[in-house]
C-alpha cells in the first residue's frame, strides 16, 4: 500500500511539471518567426549572454530606412543586430536594449521563454513599466 502511494504521488508531481518539460531562458536560442510580418530572427550567445538578429524578411529589399545613423539607412535588414549582450533576468528571460528596424528606435527590452515553441519579445518605455510585443513561434 505504501508504494502505490509513492508511485501515485511521483506520478502526480511529474503531471504538474516534471522537469523535463520545464523551459529555461537557454531555450531562447534558436531562429523565431513574428507571426504578423514573417521575418525571422536567430537568437544565439554571444560572451555568454544573448544577442539576436534578423535573418529572413518577407521583402529582401526593405532597408533599414528608419535608422537614426544615415550612413546606415541604406542597408539591409537582414542582418541587423536587434539585440546585443542581453542578460539574463529570471529562470527563462533576458533584458537588453532591442533596436526596433521598424521605427529606428532603440528601447529597453526583454526575451522571454514561454515555451519550447514560443517567445515573447517586447520592446518597453517608462522604465519598463509599459511592453509590448508579439509572441514569435519557433523555427526548426
Amino acid at each position: 500500500m505504501r508504494i502505490m502511494l509513492v508511485t501515485l504521488v511521483c506520478a502526480f508531481s511529474m503531471m504538474l511539471g516534471g522537469t523535463a518539460s520545464a523551459q529555461t531562458a537557454e531555450d531562447a536560442f534558436g531562429k523565431w518567426r513574428h507571426p504578423e510580418n514573417g521575418s525571422l530572427i536567430s537568437v544565439y550567445k554571444c560572451g555568454g549572454k544573448l544577442c539576436a538578429k534578423v535573418v529572413k524578411v518577407t521583402d529582401p529589399s526593405r532597408k533599414d530606412s528608419k535608422n537614426p545613423n544615415p550612413k546606415l539607412r541604406n542597408r539591409s535588414v537582414v542582418g541587423v543586430v536587434i539585440m546585443k549582450g542581453a542578460k539574463k533576468t529570471s529562470k527563462t528571460a533576458w533584458s537588453g536594449n532591442l533596436y526596433n528596424t521598424q521605427d529606428g528606435k532603440t528601447y529597453s527590452g526583454t526575451v522571454t521563454v514561454l515555451d519550447k515553441k514560443h517567445l515573447k519579445l517586447q520592446g518597453c518605455v517608462l522604465g519598463g513599466l509599459i511592453c509590448q510585443g508579439p509572441t514569435w513561434t519557433r523555427v526548426k
